[in-house]
């Protein structure tokens, strides 16, 4: 196996590039700056520049999976700018992608996985969405999702196992959205938001890289939801994010228009309440290593105190 990836130096990808690593899988990767092209055995680096459709060829050589999890951030304000290049910075890397394949030959390609996002699925406190539900979240997000895994789509016209990986909150000390739901909490002025009714589907950053390599070894197709199996309401994770850094929540919760006032439509990520299954993934097979919230926090803040004692489940899911 040899795995060509997008986003490698991203929160996600340098956690599936460390997996890969562990297992003596050499990794290709594709980055848009030359100065983080670097050549060293296992891992080598590639131009491309999907604004301008271009892309090293040469990045295809002996690779046999792809993994794909270019795109601009969300979480910045969403003015017509950012909205913009949201979508097309997803919709672009696909395209040059799968151009690139058809100029290079795609014979050798067993298996490709891309990033998605669960903010396809409409807000509701009350629904439990798995992967075959039809209605769509009418939100922005929800339609950069749709023309974002239409995308992902097209590539079922080669012959290989083509895979969508929706992704919830993803979990992690040193990125993503944890450290800035801990930053107030540290500094004794956290609180849930809105009412905190709100679910929150979320995931382990190792569980999510876990879920990507598992996807190519056992050839999966399909969308499949990347969440842990116990979602949370935004004032359960918020009060056990408090208890596990040991900090006091004395402040009441933060009102929706404060926040829509601070970060105009981009605060619907704060508000939007997405509960959904991780059925599929595990019926295809894969174990979870965090599946409660207390688990996976503690894991995070307090790694000293939850060691894992065997890495049997480990060594299973990637043989």
């Amino acid at each position: 196996m040899k795995v060509l990836i997008t986003g490698a130096t991203g929160l996600v990808g340098k956690a599936i590039v460390g997996l890969l690593q562990e297992k003596e899988i050499p990794v290709h990767y594709l980055t848009t700056s030359k100065q983080k092209i670097s050549s060293k055995e296992g891992y080598t680096g590639f131009f491309w520049n999907p604004k301008k459709n271009i892309i090293d060829n040469n990045a295809f050589e002996g690779v046999t999976h792809i993994i794909n999890l270019a795109g601009t951030t969300i979480s910045k304000r969403w003015t017509p700018s950012n909205k913009k290049k949201i979508l097309t910075s997803r919709i672009n890397s696909l395209k040059t992608l799968r151009e690139g394949l058809v100029a290079y030959g795609a014979e050798k390609i067993k298996g490709f996985v891309s990033a998605s996002a669960i903010g396809i699925y409409p807000s509701s406190l009350t629904s439990l969405y798995v992967e075959n539900e039809k209605e769509v979240d009418d939100s922005f997000l929800g339609d950069v999702v749709v023309a974002w895994e239409q995308e992902i789509a097209s590539f079922e016209h080669f012959n290989f196992n083509v895979a969508a990986i929706r992704i919830g909150l993803v979990l992690a000390e040193n990125g993503g959205a944890l450290p800035q739901m801990a930053k107030p909490i540290k500094n004794y002025v956290g609180a849930p938001i809105g009412t905190g009714e709100q679910w929150q589907s979320w995931i382990h950053l190792e569980d999510l890289a876990r879920i990507f390599v598992f996807a190519l070894n056992n050839e999966l197709n399909g969308t499949y939801n990347g969440v842990a199996p116990n979602p949370v309401t935004n004032s359960k994770l918020t009060k056990q994010l408090a208890k596990t850094l040991q900090k006091p929540l004395w402040l009441p919760n933060v009102p929706k228009f404060v926040l829509k006032l601070i970060l105009g439509e981009m605060a619907y990520l704060l508000f939007a309440s997405q509960r959904v299954s991780s059925k599929k993934i595990e019926d295809a097979g894969f174990n979870f290593y965090y599946t409660n919230i207390c688990s996976a926090l503690d894991k995070i803040y307090k790694p000293e105190t939850n060691k894992i004692e065997s890495l049997g489940t480990y060594e299973n899911t990637y043989s």
